[in-house]
């Protein structure tokens, strides 16, 4: 049984220049997976902002996105590297999908401060989804044999890392944080080492296109905020002109984080193991404050005539971390002159600005669409 369950997971590697590599509909369909989990973590923060709770909320929306993200990732690459079409290819696909929903329905556990052992089974599923794919590259991909074989172990003895914490420390213990970030760190660390000697042929603008749909996934949290914003009162016709003000800011906020990453310059300038892990993990931050700052405006509708002081801020933040790490990972590698440093300044203006009462979102608004603006100038030798 194992021997014919052996022969099935073979998947050779695809070539790294296909020309015309497009997002197949069975990764799409991993991305709307995944969209469910960010959505009730992003739901669970936006709770917690307004109940006044804001650390307490990241501190259960951060390794909760971290769990999704990472999954995410490391399919995505697999994907770009092995994907062969075949039958088995999609049955682990579809096991790896199953496991980020029974994710998504535990992710509520970690914002009541209960055992997540409902998100541990669907990371677990996950995982062990991943370490029989990279089984299937060991077994088809000779030239990259031990590649994959770090990939399976490593995978699986993370598993066991992670079954141990959530058995053995509560979520309210003073040590759960800092031995998720090590679990975090030691998941982080296997692609490092597992890359060093023989990289997977993984499709460059593939991945560049994977990326970019999730973040459009992404900041699909705050156009629902928009739609929010427009929410009519009992017997009206039309919205309140409060609302209806902030549905424009939070539109406008939306559009300038679409823009300012969506643009002409190349956004993984070396195939370098070491530039590649940096874009590739740095986005875990432009992910999740891109869903934040959707939470964040959640919580601002919710706080109107509330008396929730600082609800700004769980946009504004989000929002300036997102430009902060984008010029990071990108903008410091692929631009030159004044243009290169537009995402970064506009950062700390956003968050010099909040320090203006009663313009904190308008400002943050009018700031990122002129980062947006400036970023798309062509340079003087261009034009």
């Amino acid at each position: 049984m194992v021997a014919r369950v052996l022969n099935v997971l073979r998947f050779p590697p695809r070539d790294p220049a296909e020309a015309h590599r497009g997002v197949t509909p069975l990764e799409l369909l991993f991305d709307l997976a995944a969209v469910v989990a960010i959505g009730a973590a992003a739901h669970g923060l936006a709770e917690f902002i307004v109940d006044g709770r804001p650390m307490a909320g990241l501190a259960a929306f951060v390794p909760s996105f971290f769990m999704v993200w990472w999954s995410w990732m490391n399919f995505t690459w697999f994907a770009s590297a092995y994907d062969d079409g075949s039958n088995a290819f999609r049955a682990l696909s579809m096991t790896v999908m199953f496991g980020a929903l029974m994710l998504a329905a535990g992710v509520g556990a970690a914002f009541a401060g209960k055992p997540i052992w409902m998100a541990l089974l669907g990371f677990v599923v996950m995982r062990l989804g991943m370490a029989l794919l990279w089984i299937g590259a060991w077994r088809g991909d000779p030239q990259r044999r031990p590649t994959a074989q770090r990939y399976a172990l490593g995978i699986t003895a993370m598993q066991w890392y992670w079954i141990g914490l959530v058995a053995l420390v509560p979520p309210a213990a003073a040590w759960y944080l800092p031995l998720f970030a090590l679990g975090a760190a030691g998941e982080l660390a296997v692609p490092a080492i597992a890359e060093r000697r023989a990289v997977t042929p993984w499709h460059r603008h593939h991945i560049i296109a994977r990326y970019g749909r999730l973040n459009l996934i992404v900041l699909g949290q705050a156009f629902l905020a928009v739609v929010t914003a427009f929410k009519l009162e009992p017997g009206s016709i039309f919205p309140q002109a409060e609302g209806v003000g902030l549905a424009l800011v939070f539109a406008m906020i939306a559009f300038s984080m679409w823009s300012v990453y969506f643009t002409k310059e190349p956004h993984l300038v070396s195939g370098a193991l070491r530039h590649s892990l940096l874009w590739g993990y740095g986005h875990m931050v432009v992910f999740a404050t891109g869903a934040a700052a959707g939470a964040g405006m959640q919580a601002v509708l919710h706080s109107q005539g509330d008396g929730i002081n600082g609800a700004h801020w769980s946009v504004a933040a989000p929002v300036a971390l997102y430009c902060a790490t984008l010029w990071w990972i990108r903008d410091r590698y692929a631009l030159t002159g004044h243009r290169r440093w537009s995402l970064l300044v506009a950062a700390v203006l956003v968050v010099t600005m909040e320090a203006i009462p009663g313009m904190e979102l308008f400002s943050t608004a009018c700031i990122l669409a002129a980062a947006a603006l400036v970023r798309r100038v062509p340079p003087r030798s261009a034009r």
